[in-house]
């Protein structure tokens, strides 16, 4: 499947709402029977496209759950086992359900010599979660990945897109304080 195909797609399926109302997860297995029967429809039924399909089965629905990955071997005629042996090599799916805000935390020589270990107790202070968790509010996952390609301004994090670098401790309230839930419940940001 060509990327143009696959950015077309992801935008009509959003857009259709058929998308499951729980955002991060699916609200029944029917729901997610379908949602991942229209994913493989579009990307096509072969087994050389699970790596395509399991991209947007996450796009759509915020993770890869254990339900998808057995409809997708289900419907591709595959051993559940490959399905799940695909989506847990990777590092960039999941298979539970991830923070509307994502930390990630470079752990890589430059990193941990400038520091990152104090950073990597700031951020789970100030979240009260250790790597590889999520707030309980469903706000933050924090993870810590091996390398960015930041070392020119270790130690650094990424929130989303956003990156921050040449961190302190100290910093680290203040950064993660723009990204908080209001505390009405909402999820708007601060």
């Amino acid at each position: 499947m060509l990327r143009a195909e696959g950015v077309a797609f992801y935008t009509e399926y959003t857009n259709s709402k058929k998308r499951c109302k729980s955002v991060g997860s699916c609200n029944s297995k029917g729901c997610c029977e379908t949602a991942v029967i229209e994913v493989i429809d579009k990307c096509g039924r072969a087994e050389g496209n699970l790596i395509p399909i399991l991209h947007e089965l996450q796009n759509a629905m915020g993770y890869v759950s254990e339900e998808a990955m057995e409809t997708v071997a289900t419907e591709l005629g595959i051993p559940i086992g490959r399905v799940h042996g695909t989506a847990t090599f990777y590092t960039l799916f999941y298979t539970k359900p991830q923070g509307k805000n994502l930390v990630r935390l470079c752990d890589s020589p430059p990193c941990h010599i400038e520091g990152s270990k104090a950073i990597r107790e700031a951020v789970s202070k100030a979240l009260g979660i250790k790597p590889g968790e999520t707030t309980e509010d469903g706000n933050f996952t924090f993870e810590i990945v091996s390398c960015m390609g930041l070392c020119g301004v270790a130690p650094a994090i990424m929130i989303n897109d956003d990156v921050y670098g040449n961190l302190t401790p100290d910093a680290i309230p203040g950064i993660l304080g723009k990204y908080a839930a209001c505390s009405c419940g909402c999820k708007e940001v601060n």
